[in-house]
């Protein structure tokens, strides 16, 4: 059974930045068997109903705007998988979480930055999954806990995010060093995971230290979330990195196993 992950994608720009996280993102697919396939939920795809991809080949969304021209001729033509897709939607049904097939959409850069760091020859087939800001906690770790099994089969799970994510405080002469408050709420995140705390972190927003500031809107916390439920069945949560940007936007890993 292979492990899932959360990875955070930080700004459109990570695909172009050179540091730790980037070259911790190339050096993944190095450091873990060839995935068979990806299923990937990505906190820039957002839907009341759980929709799933059915696209044979992906476009690519540029959902930013006054970035670099360069990250407009990126591209990610990743194959979809229908037969996985199904599977999925099977799954769902089996766990009475409702879902709709998606036949249109590309991926977001929530997906590809991050999928084209890590596997540039887009030669993984790709599942997206969308995210529900609008569900409880426990509700999103029920979803990713219904596709558990999807593990055994070599398909590779991504929840792709950030913990701390708050656009509006951004701290553009700091660099890369954190804010305190961000570096505490991180530091309680960590510590519930490790210890697979979820009555802890289905409440963080009423119990960890500065989660309305970490944690402004929550379409990017959920991929945790989602991420964490698919390792359920082992209850084991490993950082496999973390640093920041312009002191409000943390760059994580985490792997469930």
């Amino acid at each position: 059974m292979i492990p899932s992950y959360f990875f955070a994608h930080g700004a459109p720009s990570l695909v172009l930045e050179q540091h730790d996280y980037t070259e911790f993102l190339k050096k993944f697919a190095a450091s873990t068997p060839k995935p068979r396939a990806i299923v990937l939920f990505s906190a820039h795809w957002e839907s009341r109903e759980q929709s799933i991809s059915t696209v044979d080949t992906y476009s690519t969304i540029y959902d930013f705007s006054g970035f670099q021209d360069e990250l407009y001729q990126m591209t990610y033509p990743a194959k979809g998988d229908l037969a996985i897709s199904e599977e999925i939607q099977q799954l769902f049904e089996k766990n009475g979480i409702p879902s709709v097939m998606n036949p249109e959409r590309g991926l977001d850069h929530g997906a590809w930055a991050v999928l084209k760091l890590m596997f540039p020859a887009a030669d993984i087939p790709v599942v997206a999954l969308s995210v529900n800001r609008f569900l409880s906690n426990e509700q999103q770790y029920q979803i990713g806990k219904a596709l558990s099994s999807l593990r055994e089969k070599d398909i590779l799970i991504i929840g792709s995010g950030g913990i701390v994510h708050n656009l509006r405080m951004l701290n553009w002469r700091g660099g890369n060093t954190p804010e305190e408050w961000a570096v505490d709420f991180d530091n309680w995140i960590q510590e519930k995971l490790e210890n697979w705390d979820l009555e802890a972190l289905f409440n963080y927003e009423k119990l960890a230290p500065y989660a309305r500031e970490a944690v402004p809107t929550n379409e990017h916390f959920i991929p945790l979330l989602l991420a964490m439920g698919t390792g359920d069945s082992n209850r084991q949560a490993k950082l496999l990195h973390r640093s920041y940007q312009l002191g409000t936007l943390s760059l994580s890993c985490w792997e469930f196993n």
